[in-house]
């Protein structure tokens, strides 16, 4: 007893390889920007300033939120 294998269109075989060929090409474009923003951000100064807020004690002796 032989197993029968399945006989597939070739439209099936055109059809996965165009989506792979689409996969692949998604890929190298976001790949491809990605190293674009890698270098702009590389050349581009980036700093963080920090100022601190100060809050005024109040004269609630009582300890609840005003």
């Amino acid at each position: 007893m032989s197993k029968q294998h399945q006989v597939k269109a070739k439209w099936y075989y055109i059809f996965w390889g165009a989506m792979a060929v689409a996969v692949v090409g998604g890929q190298i474009y976001v790949g491809s920007g990605y190293r674009q923003m890698a270098e702009a951000t590389k050349s581009t100064a980036i700093s963080v300033t920090c100022i601190p807020e100060y809050v005024t004690p109040s004269n609630n002796k009582t300890g609840e939120f005003e």
